[in-house]
């Protein structure tokens, strides 16, 4: 098979953007199709249908990585006929019926108390505290950017339950940040665990691991693409 399209997927608190190490290197090892999404963050449902459309777009197989919240995306997105399989980078990965915020409420993470919502609705980390909460292993300079030019959910999204999780069908595989101030490091082992993925790594990365081990991430996708030409 050939090397399908990679679909980059974000997650809260951040764009496109955040996927460029992961594209660059993506880019090195020959991947001539990449896309990423830019999800409006607004619900499930939404950032789950322009995820949806962006596969169809595709003629030809398509793998699916999400972090963090895009995790959610994918799982929820994922069923698409000509998606082959999903990653996940320090993402969370629900149940049916499962949401984020259920996730986070089960082991609470410990930069909880950095989030404030404003007064349309919409959940922000604090800008002076976004580096320490989100990407404690990058430098000043890009946490600081990180933390001008975050994109805010709209706070109801962490409510969102997933309908038919597409790890149930799909093969999936997943990456644990070993020092995640953002999703409770627990959390993702367990639901890693209870996916039953092909492969599981562990980073002692911050949740940014997308931005700070973009190498790691290409090689857990490398072997994703290794592992369904198998």
């Amino acid at each position: 098979m050939a090397k399908p399209t990679v679909i980059l997927v974000h997650g809260f608190w951040g764009g496109a953007a955040h996927w460029a190490g992961v594209i660059t290197e993506l880019d090195k090892r020959g991947y001539d199709s990449i896309k990423a999404v830019e999800n409006p963050l607004t619900s499930l449902a939404d950032d789950a249908e322009r995820t949806r459309k962006m596969i169809k777009q595709v003629d030809g197989p398509v793998l699916l990585v999400g972090h963090s919240y895009g995790g959610a995306v994918i799982t929820e997105a994922g069923n698409e006929d000509n998606v082959v399989g999903l990653v996940y980078v320090a993402a969370f990965a629900p149940d049916a019926g499962e949401s984020p915020g259920a996730i986070s409420e089960q082991a609470p993470p410990e930069a909880f108390p950095n989030l404030e919502p404003d007064s349309d609705g919409y959940l922000w980390v604090k800008a002076d505290k976004f580096g320490e909460s989100f990407a404690q292993d990058l430098p000043a300079d890009q946490q600081l950017v990180m933390a001008v030019t975050q994109k805010a959910p709209l706070a109801s999204t962490f409510g969102d339950p997933i309908t038919d999780p597409a790890w149930k069908y799909k093969p999936s595989w997943y990456q644990v940040s070993t020092a995640d101030r953002m999703i409770n490091p627990d959390n993702e082992r367990r639901m890693a665990e209870r996916m039953g993925p092909r492969k599981t790594i562990e980073l002692d990365a911050s949740h940014a691991s997308l931005a700070s081990h973009p190498s790691e991430i290409a090689d857990l996708i490398d072997e994703a693409v290794a592992d369904l030409d198998r």
